[in-house]
């Protein structure tokens, strides 16, 4: 009798120290630190990746997708690890990029101007993701780097829009978190999913997001949810990061269609005219 019990405790130590390693070692989480010589900045990236993907890839077994997070303005790139984990679980190697420093001017708006003065940033943004992607290049050869899947909340989601927009064969699919000033494209070469906040204070410049019936023409889901703009982050209640990693996690499986969840409904607004300058200062 006490020899069964014996092995019975064994055996339940044995699932829990399994349990507890596969969570611990399943995704390979690390922090890396590049330098731009050309322009004498260093760039950021948190790299996530599930260790089995990774073995496969490296034994030949087929390329890694890759799918890049841009922060939002103030946010620091690792703070995005709700999106990051469902990411790197569905098999992707992640790259979360820091793409402001303390150094870079602030954040202005500019009313009248192309994406209300944001230009620069975005163009910075998009010089950060090629040399991240240049460098990662050197350390994970054995990914698909052609094919992007993009990520990004605020500013983060148009910097995704906007490199989307320069390098359209070089994605695969883009996912925003309120972006708010760069249009969507619609010429249906890749998939987007947007989830739009129901914040009184962020608002979306008109022309970005497209009417209902070009939505469904171009392969665009918006997700309107009744979330803060400020809570599209780690920083945000569990709630509202469960629910957005929900729908992500369909959205990323190419042959799942999207379900509805509690707090979402597919909804597109009614647009302005499609303008890439905000008419009031926001």
């Amino acid at each position: 009798m006490k020899r069964g019990i014996f092995v019975l405790l064994g055996l339940l130590v044995i699932v829990v120290v399994g349990y507890l390693t596969a969570s611990k070692w399943a995704i390979r989480h690390e922090t890396l630190t590049f330098y731009d010589v050309a322009r004498n900045r260093p760039v950021q990236v948190a790299v996530a990746v599930r260790r089995d993907r990774e073995m496969r890839a490296d034994a030949g077994m087929g390329d890694l997708p890759v799918a890049i997070v841009n922060h939002g303005n103030t946010v620091k790139f690792t703070e995005y690890s709700f999106l990051a984990n469902v990411l790197a679980a569905r098999g992707y190697l992640t790259i979360s990029i820091q793409h402001d420093l303390d150094t870079d001017p602030p954040l202005v708006t500019k009313v009248g101007e192309l994406y209300v003065g944001r230009l620069p940033v975005y163009e910075r943004g998009v010089a950060n993701i090629e040399f991240a992607i240049a460098q990662m290049k050197k350390i994970e050869p054995n990914a698909n780097y052609h094919h992007l899947t993009l990520v990004g909340h605020s500013n983060g989601g148009d910097i995704s829009m906007y490199f989307a927009k320069t390098h359209p064969d070089a994605v695969k699919k883009v996912v925003t978190l309120d972006n708010l000033r760069v249009p969507f494209l619609t010429q249906g070469k890749f998939k987007i999913l947007s989830f739009r906040s129901a914040d009184p204070v962020f608002k979306t410049d008109p022309g970005v997001v497209p009417d209902t019936a070009t939505c469904e023409e171009s392969g665009i889901t918006v997700v309107n949810t009744d979330f803060q703009h400020t809570d599209m982050s780690d920083r945000g209640p569990d709630k509202v990061k469960t629910s957005i990693q929900g729908v992500l996690d369909k959205f990323l499986a190419d042959d799942s269609k999207l379900a509805p969840v509690d707090t979402n409904k597919i909804v597109v607004p009614e647009p302005g005219s499609v303008a890439q300058a905000a008419p009031a200062k926001r």
